[in-house]
């Protein structure tokens, strides 16, 4: 039987946390993801499927939600991605299928994705150096997706300016968290 432990996408046992002066960046390990794509010419059967499966109706292109312990955020047109705690949601992706049904194509993310929380009232000046969207106008539930260090990631916004969310690669973990300490120490 093989002795397995699991890590973090940083490839600790525990999450990381850095803490600097204006800014704390932790590594978030315990989501579970889940993607939705609507079918097509579904759309009031998958918002009645939706709003029974997560407690909210999809969400506006541009935003994201919480409802519970879900969180809907949307990726792009007719595209959702649904977060969880993984302890008690696990197989977010078969629970989303199974009242979800034919209505929309959900395929699991867990272990796709490494999520890094940002809080401090250095994170707009950091972000304009990592990024092209404008973080300082964004409001709190807004998401956007950006290239960060040529990387493919979704930010969302939980209060304006201070407190942020970055969801990006796994396989690209450590030069993600290179680029957030290198802005970091660039806007301190």
């Amino acid at each position: 039987m093989h002795n397995l432990s699991p890590l973090t996408a940083l490839g600790s046992d525990t999450p990381r946390i850095d803490e600097f002066d204006g800014i704390t960046i932790t590594e978030v390990a315990d989501k579970a993801l889940a993607s939705l794509a609507m079918r097509h010419d579904q759309k009031t059967a998958f918002t009645r499927a939706c709003k029974a499966a997560t407690g909210m109706a999809p969400v506006a292109p541009g935003t994201f939600a919480t409802s519970g312990e879900i969180t809907l955020m949307a990726t792009g047109l007719d595209q959702w991605m649904a977060a969880a705690p993984s302890q008690s949601h696990e197989l977010l992706a078969s629970m989303l299928a199974s009242k979800i049904k034919a209505t929309a194509s959900i395929t699991e993310q867990n272990d796709g994705w490494v999520w890094f929380d940002l809080e401090g009232p250095l994170c707009a000046a950091m972000f304009e150096r990592l990024c092209a969207a404008n973080m300082r106008a964004m409001q709190a539930g807004d998401v956007t997706r950006t290239a960060i260090d040529h990387l493919g990631c979704f930010v969302l916004c939980h209060q304006q300016g201070t407190k942020f969310s970055v969801i990006g690669p796994r396989s690209s973990a450590q030069s993600l968290h290179h680029a957030l300490i290198t802005a970091v120490h660039s806007a301190s």
